[in-house]
């Protein structure tokens, strides 16, 4: 390749210089070895040195049609990067060439030649600025106006590129000669909503769509404009312009609803059509419409005359599709096999996300649950309303018989949950009605319907429980908790679960009327502890942790004392065997899941919260300390979580049986509090701050080499509170109030570095116990170093003056002494001024503790 020479006409590329680019471009993209590769790219760089390499590759982007696309397309990839480091050093009529090579590939019949020539043009852009290429936007406009297909997706895609990468720049006055080139460009664009091309229409309608959210002015004067065309292309046979009408009415009625409002009934029309297209991706976009309605506060009556329709639509795309292979097969799976349902069906509530599968298996799933959304803000909106059009269809496909039916029969059973709450002055009148209906469903071949109809069952809970207060209301409750006891035996997984989280919103809601039927209750729930897996070993877990705390102390005098101590027995064993077999298991496979023991650790804290000295004997009998200790150091961050949180609810039951290594659980917690990117174990930390803090307590022996280590980790979370967890920061007070009373010669000098934001923090702690510990712990700071508190009066009043009540006597003795203290320090009238001065409120709740 020769180097560049001054020359008389214009630049052109020699043939030994291009053959020779053209061959070291077709050879790196063979698959050489790393050696050769290395040749060939050290010969390109060589070449780059050349003042007109970059117009070479330039003339082989565009020009070159003989050599490959994948070649020019590599050739343009390098150009565009070469450009990003050097464009403003190359000489002007190499620009000038480059830039001419540019606009000429714009019109090239590849769309992938023309998508590089695009984005190099918006990076010439971002480096020359568009006066250094003022004739860029004729150009463009010419290319818009020329009928050319090819220039004019050319165009379409350069200024597409350049709205990414320089927004201002097209909605600038000084882009071009004093007029915003957006508002020229607009027009044109609209006129290629009705192009015979498919692709043009795409692509202008893409990018008018991206002008929405600022809205120009010559994209608000055109407003009908732009609507007539939204409304056209939403017949448009290709789906990703359905869509993207969809996605532009989305965002005009979260944004500038003031548009849509004169064309309402027009919009509307349209969002139904699309919201029961074929395609369920543009299905999907469409079913948002209706949550950004309710935001945008359009008068619901506008809606109420589609309410029919839209209801109808919506039950229709709750249901999953004909083509399902997988929910229309009938057979049972066993309980003790691995999981073999997707995720994706075992989550009936709309809020919840999609599991991680394939875009059109999520597609499913999502337009599913953003269906049922739509229908319950409907339903909060409209309330009893739509049932006279809606209960009919309800009820049909309710009592529709035949295999074929199931689909239409599921939507209608998730629906009425979907609506329980918010029809439920229209629906409480017919509960038994409903309720009789939906119990034989229990017993359906479908595993889907057993499943949709014990989330449904749950949905009416409330209402069940508040009509047991008589003979035919707790048959009917009776009846309910009967059929879900069965269900948790289901030998299918999905229906187990459901089954177990309906029985525990049932248990929350009923409460002590559960008691009559404790006993067998439990014996339902303790079969499956031992084939139970993952997820639904975690889902029972919780009905019986939510059991326990709806009947408390009932639980005891329903079983008698035997009974409650194998109950509790058997569970302790269960979870300790769960992580003993997965501790064994992470020695081989590292990546194993974590599930089990995060699940058994959270169990055994329930356990130990709810039956204090009732688990103590088991835990002083078992292994569970170096479990636990192994755990807290090699868990991954949602076990060591757990284990943190177990540590505190040992340390309070049974510290004896911590003590022989209570430094080690020390030394690995105040490891938590010193990892830097708190917040990306912000859950780890805080549980680890509660563990010390309880240790604290339990045994303040152990804990004074460590105390100036904690403090120093806690002081940064108290003075940057602001952007820190409210409960790791509650949890950071508390545990230096704890650490305060236990070793108050070593926390004292560290007082004036903390004890502002301290008592800011105390002042919005809830009452409690663990709060009563923290003050404690302030009063000996005030009485160990008065000057220090002196300085802080104010947020010690503040925190004084947060309690509702201090039901410790010591405590409250204790706060009354350091009030008198703080008025003993001052004189008279500094004491007047003082108290003038503090808030009324924070000023009349510390009165009593000055009398």
């Amino acid at each position: 390749m020769r180097r560049t020479i001054t020359r008389l006409g214009p630049w052109q590329p020699h043939a030994e210089g291009l053959n020779q680019i053209i061959l070291l471009l077709l050879l790196d993209n063979l698959p050489f070895s790393t050696v050769i590769r290395t040749q060939i790219r050290m010969q390109l760089l060589h070449f780059s040195l050349f003042g007109d390499f970059n117009n070479y590759l330039a003339f082989i982007l565009s020009r070159a049609k003989d050599v490959p696309v994948e070649i020019r397309k590599v050739a343009g990839l390098l150009l565009k990067n070469g450009l990003m480091a050097v464009y403003n050093l190359i000489e002007p009529e190499h620009q000038q060439y480059i830039k001419l090579q540019l606009l000429y590939g714009l019109g090239e019949a590849n769309q992938h030649i023309r998508s590089t020539c695009g984005t190099t043009i918006s990076n010439v852009i971002q480096q020359g600025g568009i006066l250094g290429w003022p004739e860029l936007f004729h150009t463009l406009l010419h290319f818009l106006n020329s009928g050319d297909p090819n220039r004019n997706g050319g165009a379409m895609d350069a200024l597409s590129k350049i709205s990414e990468n320089t927004p201002e720049l097209l909605d600038s006055d000084d882009a071009w000669s004093g007029q915003r080139p957006i508002n020229i460009f607009l027009l044109e664009l609209f006129e290629f909503f009705h192009s015979p091309h498919a692709n043009l229409r795409k692509l202008s309608l893409r990018f008018v769509n991206k002008y929405i959210i600022s809205m120009p002015s010559g994209l608000y004067t055109s407003k009908n404009k732009y609507l007539d065309g939204l409304f056209l292309l939403a017949n448009e046979p290709d789906a990703a312009v359905r869509k993207l009408v969809c996605t532009a009415l989305l965002q005009l009625v979260e944004f500038h609803p003031s548009v849509l409002e004169p064309r309402l009934k027009d919009v509307i029309e349209c969002m139904l059509q699309l919201n029961k297209d074929n395609n369920d991706v543009v299905a999907l976009e469409a079913c948002g419409f209706w949550s950004k309605y309710w935001d945008a506060q359009i008068p619901s009556e506008n809606l109420r005359e589609y309410l029919p329709r839209l209801t109808l639509i919506l039950l229709s795309n709750m249901a999953y599709p004909n083509d399902d292979d997988l929910l229309a097969d009938a057979e049972v799976i066993d309980a003790k096999e691995d999981e073999s349902i997707p995720d994706r069906y075992q989550d009936l509530k709309p809020q919840l996300p999609c599991s991680d599968e394939d875009d059109d298996t999520c597609t499913i799933c999502n337009l599913r649950k953003c269906s049922a959304s739509a229908l319950d803000v409907l339903s909060n909106v409209f309330g009893a309303k739509i049932l006279l059009t809606f209960m009919p269809i309800i009820e049909a496909n309710l009592s529709a018989t035949g295999d074929e039916a199931w689909r239409d029969k599921e939507a209608a059973v998730l629906a009425l949950g979907v609506i329980a709450r918010g029809c439920n002055n229209g629906l409480y009148p017919r509960l038994s009605e409903i309720v009789a209906s939906l119990i034989p469903l229990l017993d359906h071949k479908f595993t889907l319907i057993r499943s949709t109809s014990c989330w449904t069952l749950s949905q009416f809970s409330k209402y069940i429980v508040q009509d047991s207060g008589n003979k035919k209301g707790y048959e009917q409750f009776d009846i309910v908790l009967t059929a879900l006891l069965q269900r948790i035996s289901d030998t299918n997984k999905l229906v187990q679960g459901a089954a177990c989280s309906a029985l525990a919103i049932l248990e929350e809601e009923a409460a002590e009327k559960l008691a009559p039927r404790l006993k067998e209750i439990l014996q339902h729930l303790m079969h499956p502890l031992g084939e139970y897996q993952k997820r639904n070993l975690r889902i029972i877990c919780d009905a019986i942790g939510t059991l326990v705390d709806a009947v408390g102390e009932e639980l005891d005098q329903a079983l008698g004392s035997i009974e409650f101590s194998e109950f509790t027995e058997h569970l302790f064993s269960r979870c300790i065997t769960i992580i003993e077999a997965q501790q064994r298991l992470a020695k081989a496979h590292p990546f194993s899941d974590k599930d089990f023991i995060t699940c058994s650790l959270d169990f055994l804290s329930g356990l130990t919260g709810c039956f204090d000295s009732g688990i103590e004997s088991l835990v002083l009998q078992s292994n569970l300390r170096d479990m636990l200790l192994k755990c807290c150091r090699d868990g991954a961050p949602d076990v060591r979580q757990s284990a943190f949180g177990l540590l505190g609810d040992l340390a309070r039951v049974c510290p004896i049986y911590l003590h022989p290594r209570v430094p080690e659980f020390l030394y690995l917690a105040v490891k938590q509090l010193k990892i830097p990117k708190l917040e990306k174990t912000i859950s780890v930390a805080n549980n680890a701050c509660w563990a010390i803090g309880e240790l604290a307590v339990q045994v303040p022996q152990e804990i004074s080499p460590f105390v100036t280590t904690v403090i120093s980790c806690l002081i940064p979370i108290l003075h940057q509170s602001e952007g820190v967890e409210k409960s790791m920061v509650e949890n950071s007070a508390i545990t230096l109030g704890r650490l305060a009373f236990v070793c108050p010669e070593l926390v004292s000098p560290h007082m004036e570095k903390c004890m502002q934001p301290w008592c800011i923090s105390l002042s919005t702690t809830r009452d409690g116990i663990e709060k009563e510990d923290a003050f404690k712990g302030l009063c000996a700071m005030v009485k160990a170093n008065p000057s220090v508190a002196q300085s802080s009066l104010v947020y010690v009043c503040k925190a004084i003056a947060s309690w509702k009540k201090i039901w410790s006597t010591e405590l409250n003795t204790e706060v009354c002494k350091v009030m008198h203290d703080y008025q003993q320090m001052l004189t008279n009238e500094a004491w007047d001024k003082f108290m003038s001065d503090l808030d009324p409120l924070v000023k009349a709740n510390i009165a009593k503790y000055l009398v």
